[in-house]
């Protein structure tokens, strides 16, 4: 009787036999790899048609500091970056509607085309720059911070100012600076009829020409405290094309701040 034999190892035949694959590694391998986060990827863009100005806002609410973001598709949507408060930069690929970068706090919002009326509305500090014309009441009651117009604004810019700098490269329409109660305003090119109407402690600089004065707004001798500060607001603007030495200063002339029946007609 034959003795039995132990079966010795078999040979897998290459041509029945799977390959087998290392499992993937998820710090290389692209297809484990997960989405960026939109909120925390500064190369991440945003989409504004596809998620809507809501979304839109609380992503960019939730940027960490030092970021930076792009919005895409903005069609003229209204309230694009509104009431962010972090340090971080935000891009408007196009232009925006209504209030644009309004009721800020330390972002840096750019807007690469037009917006509409009350861009920068309210802000806090930061700066808002529109790379294209602004409709009315630009940085309305701005408290601090630097709005710049690389075009023209239209009605009221500067309407209540609080605080802050706003620099338009062109010109400007009527009631520019109305109301307005601090900061500094500097126009590139022409304002319109009655500038500084009722004007406070805001100052105006003025490289064009000016249609009228308002209402208790006066031109003053330009002294070199002046020209050092329009030379400084031009040079964070980037505005290259104005002469801080033949600019015309405009403040208030101080007649209304109390009221009297001899200046009854002025207001």
């Amino acid at each position: 009787m034959d003795a039995l034999t132990a079966p010795g190892p078999t040979t897998p035949d290459p041509a029945t036999t799977p390959a087998t694959t290392p499992d993937p590694d998820p710090a290389t391998d692209p297809a484990t790899t997960p989405d960026p986060d939109p909120a925390t990827d500064p190369a991440t863009t945003l989409d504004a048609e596809e998620l809507g100005v809501r979304e839109l806002n609380a992503r960019l609410r939730a940027l960490p500091a030092g970021s930076t973001a792009r919005v895409l598709r903005p069609a003229g949507l209204h309230n694009l970056a509104v009431a962010l408060d972090v340090a971080a930069r935000v891009v408007v690929e196009g232009p925006a509607g209504y209030y644009a970068g309004a009721l800020g706090r330390q972002a840096e919002v750019v807007v690469r085309g037009r917006v509409g009326p009350g861009a920068a509305e309210n802000l806090m500090s930061g700066s808002v720059r529109v790379e294209g014309s602004a409709g009315q009441s630009l940085a309305a009651s701005a408290h601090g911070g630097l709005v710049v117009v690389t075009g023209d604004a239209s009605l009221r810019a500067g309407i209540s100012l609080k605080g802050g700098e706003l620099a338009v490269a062109g010109d400007i329409g009527r009631y520019g600076a109305f109301l307005a109660q601090a900061g500094t305003i500097l126009v590139g090119g022409d304002a319109g009829a009655d500038l500084g109407d009722s004007l406070y402690e805001a100052v105006i600089y003025v490289a064009g020409r000016i249609a009228s004065l308002g209402t208790d707004a006066r031109v003053e001798e330009l002294t070199q405290a002046d020209v050092d500060a329009v030379t400084a607001l031009a040079a964070r603007a980037g505005f290259t094309h104005v002469d801080a030495e033949n600019v015309t200063r405009v403040a208030s002339a101080r007649e209304l701040y109390h009221f009297t029946t001899h200046h009854a007609g002025s207001y």
